[in-house]
């Protein structure tokens, strides 16, 4: 498929994917994220995802110049574009059933920081930094980011991050356990990359089942939690990657995952 703002490249069993935008720090118009949401939809055989952004930004938010998202009726046309194309992309990335790995420099701001905090591991560079900025044009967090952000740093943070609209800064996200990881500038892509290798080497069932268990136990009560977690461990235990993982550790040696 031919992606106009993005670029989609397999790697292994890695999709790359990098928005591509770089002369506007890839600020995102509702088709980027259409195609975001084609290209996962179409993993083929992928057991990872990696997100990252061309040039010198992650993402700088969305893309509002030139009425790219109405000027007639500003309000419904910012709720079209959500609902129907940024929210719907962000919502097939939890329900992605393999891990997604954010590599983030520079900014990642609005929808881009809910885009770069939706991985199931974010990796930053010491460049990079998270912004909420909505406050200073009078408008809302949005993206899932009022969901998202609380969750990971805990409300009181998120109040501060929203409601005050300055720069978290790596190091910062670091320290309040907002990201995976930070690494220099240089070293990014590479560890971002060698991640999301090692995950598609995992069992990707599994790993699948963990990921939707997790995002579920988040909204359900312990009991709950718990029967779901018996029905993952069934459909885990079915799976050829779990039987590998069974024989290689009865024969001490490192299992060979291959994705089943």
């Amino acid at each position: 498929m031919t992606y106009e703002m993005i670029l989609s490249e397999r790697r292994g069993d890695v999709l790359v994917l990098t928005l591509n935008r770089p002369e506007r720090l890839n600020a995102a118009p509702p088709q980027l994220f259409d195609e975001l949401r084609a290209a996962i939809g179409a993993l083929a055989g992928a057991r990872a995802v990696l997100v990252t952004g061309a040039g010198r930004g992650f993402c700088s938010g969305a893309d509002v110049a030139g009425g790219a998202l109405g000027a007639d009726d500003p309000g419904n046309a910012t709720f079209v574009a959500l609902t129907e194309h940024y929210n719907a992309t962000m919502a097939a990335f939890a329900e992605l059933a393999v891990p997604v790995v954010s590599a983030v420099r520079g900014p990642a701001a609005g929808i881009g920081c809910s885009l770069a905090l939706a991985a199931d591991f974010c990796v930053a560079s010491d460049t990079a930094y998270f912004l909420q900025a909505f406050v200073n044009i009078g408008l809302v967090p949005d993206g899932g980011a009022s969901w998202m952000v609380p969750r990971l740093i805990g409300r009181a943070r998120a109040t501060e991050m929203m409601m005050l609209g300055e720069k978290v800064p790596a190091a910062k996200a670091l320290d309040w356990g907002m990201i995976h990881q930070m690494v220099a500038d240089e070293a990014l892509d590479a560890a971002a990359f060698a991640l999301a290798e090692r995950l598609a080497a995992g069992p990707t069932v599994a790993l699948g089942l963990m990921k939707r268990g997790l995002n579920h136990a988040l909204e359900v009560d312990y009991p709950t939690a718990m029967l779901r977690e018996a029905e993952n461990q069934r459909a885990a235990r079915g799976s050829a990657d779990s039987m590998e993982g069974g024989i290689a550790f009865l024969q001490k040696r490192k299992p060979a995952f291959k994705g089943a």
